[in-house]
C-alpha cells in the first residue's frame, strides 16, 4: 500500500497538532526527517527537518509496529505546536519532499478494517463514538467499539459451525452407522435462535439511543405545551401566548436529558375547528406524536381528564401547577414547579427501555440478525419434521452463517464502505 499521511487532530490553530503517517514508507520518512527514532510506544523529542536540512519543528515523536498499531502497519505520530504554518510547513514536507500521500476520509480506520485490526461493526462503533453528543451515546459506542459484538456473533458462530459439522458428518457417512445427532444439532440451531430473538427484542432502544428518542407534547389549547418546552430549553424555543391556537406546526427541541438525545415535539394544541392552517397543524401534531416514543399528556387541571386516550408509556399531569399548590402530579413551566420530577421520570423511563442487554445498534444489524433467524427457523422446522433432506438442511444452516458473517462485515459488505468511511474525517 502507499504510505499516507493526514492531521490527526482538529485543524485549524492550537495547542498541540498530530499528523499520522502510515504505511511502508512510515518508519523511514520519520528517520528521514527526525534522525533516531525513539523505541515503540515510546515518546522522544526531535527536531524535524527538510531533507535540505531546514528546521521544522522542535516536536514529540511516537512509532508504532506493525500488527502494533491502529491501522495494522508501521505508524508514526508527530505531535507538534499547532500552528497553521507549522502545520502546512510539515504536510509539505511530507508530500513533496518525501512523495507520500495525504489519507482519504476514513482511510486509516478502512486499513485498520483490511489488515483484520477491528471488524465492520467496531468500525461503525467509533464512527458512533467520533458523533457522540451524550453520555449513553458514548458508553454504547464504547461498547461496540471494543468489539462487544463481533465477540457476541463469534458465539453464535461456533455454535452454528458445530451444527454445520455435524450435518455434513451425517451426509459425508450416510452409508454407515454412526449414530443420530439430530437432537444436538436442534440444540445447538435452538440456542443460536433463541439468543438472537432475545438480541432483536431490544434493539428499537438501543438504536434510538443513536438517533434520539422522540417524546411529544400533547395538550389541549393553552395548557402551557410552548412553556414547559421553553422552561425544559431554558430559552424562548416556542412562542407562547394568552391567544388559543399560538403552535400551528410540530416544534422540535433537541436536548440532552439524563444522558439521552431526545427531540421534544411540542404539538398544536387540541380543540374542534374551522380554521383550515389551525386543523393542519393539530392533525399534523397527533400524527407525530403517534409515532414518538413517548407522550407527555398535559391535562388543564388536576380535575380535568386527559384530552386523548392514554396508552401504557404515556406520562400524565396537569399543567400551571403553580395555580394548584397542594395538588400533587403537577408541572409548571411558568415557575419551575415539578420540572426535576419529569426530567428524573423521563430518564427513569428511557433507561429501562435500554436496560435490556444487548450490544447490537443498527439497522444493518438488525436485517442480518433478522436473516439468520429465518434460515435457523428453517433449518429447526426441517429437524423437527424427522424427515428432511440434509443438504437442505446444511444450505439453510450456511445461509444464517453467511449472514451472521456479513454483520461483522466478514462477506458482501464492499458497497457499504463507501457510505460508512465518507462520514469520517481526513485523519482517521
Amino acid at each position: 500500500m502507499d504510505t499516507i499521511f493526514a492531521l490527526a487532530s482538529a485543524r485549524g490553530k492550537s495547542g498541540v497538532a498530530v499528523i499520522r503517517l502510515s504505511g511502508p514508507q512510515a518508519h523511514a520518512v520519520a528517520g528521514a526527517m527526525a534522525g533516531t527514532l525513539p523505541p515503540p510506544r515510546q515518546t522522544a523529542l526531535r527536531k524535524l527537518v527538510t531533507p535540505a536540512g531546514e528546521l521544522l519543528d522542535h516536536g514529540l515523536v511516537v512509532v508504532f509496529g506493525r500488527g502494533a498499531s491502529f491501522t495494522g502497519e508501521d505508524v508514526v505520530e508527530f505531535m507538534l505546536h499547532g500552528s497553521l504554518a507549522t502545520v502546512a510547513a510539515v504536510e509539505s514536507c511530507l508530500a513533496q519532499d518525501h512523495g507520500l500521500r495525504l489519507a482519504e476520509p476514513g482511510e486509516f480506520t478502512r486499513r485498520a478494517l483490511e489488515n483484520g485490526v477491528m471488524d465492520l461493526t467496531q468500525v461503525e462503533g467509533l464512527g458512533d463514538l467520533l458523533d457522540a453528543e451524550t453520555e449513553s451515546q458514548r458508553r454504547q459506542a464504547l461498547r461496540v467499539l471494543e468489539g462487544a459484538i463481533g465477540k457476541l456473533v463469534g458465539g453464535w458462530r461456533n455454535h452454528l459451525l458445530k451444527a454445520a459439522a455435524l450435518v455434513e458428518a451425517g451426509i459425508d457417512f450416510v452409508e454407515e452407522d454412526v449414530g443420530n445427532w439430530d437432537d444436538q444439532i436442534l440444540v445447538e440451531l435452538q440456542t443460536v435462535r433463541d439468543q438472537l430473538q432475545s438480541e432483536i427484542a431490544g434493539q428499537g432502544a438501543r438504536e434510538r439511543v443513536q438517533t434520539g428518542f422522540e417524546i411529544a407534547l400533547v395538550g389541549s389549547v393553552n395548557a402551557g405545551k410552548s412553556t414547559l418546552l421553553n422552561a425544559l430549553a431554558g430559552r424562548e424555543a416556542a412562542i407562547t401566548s394568552e391567544i388559543a391556537g399560538t403552535t400551528r406546526d410540530v416544534i422540535e427541541l433537541r436536548m440532552d436529558i439524563g444522558g439521552f438525545a431526545v427531540t421534544l415535539l411540542d404539538t398544536a394544541g387540541l380543540r374542534e375547528t374551522d380554521e383550515v392552517i389551525e386543523s393542519i397543524g393539530i392533525e399534523r401534531g397527533q400524527a407525530r406524536a403517534r409515532h414518538a416514543d413517548m407522550r407527555i399528556i398535559l391535562c388543564d387541571s388536576p380535575f380535568d381528564p386527559p384530552p386523548v386516550a392514554v396508552l401504557p408509556d404515556d406520562i400524565v399531569l396537569f399543567s400551571k401547577a403553580d395555580l394548584y399548590p397542594d395538588q400533587p402530579g403537577g408541572v409548571s413551566g411558568k415557575t419551575g414547579q415539578g420540572l426535576d420530577m419529569l426530567l428524573d421520570r423521563i430518564k427513569s423511563e428511557l433507561a429501562q427501555r435500554v436496560a435490556r442487554d444487548g450490544v447490537t445498534v443498527r439497522r444493518r444489524h438488525l436485517q442480518a440478525m433478522l436473516s439468520a433467524q429465518a434460515a435457523l427457523s428453517e433449518a429447526i422446522d426441517k429437524l423437527s419434521s424427522q424427515d428432511y433432506i440434509p443438504e437442505l438442511l446444511a444450505a439453510d444452516i450456511r445461509q444464517a452463517i453467511n449472514a451472521l458473517d456479513s454483520l461483522i462485515g466478514k462477506i458482501d459488505v464492499e458497497d457499504l464502505l463507501g457510505d460508512i468511511f465518507s462520514s469520517f474525517c481526513i485523519g482517521k
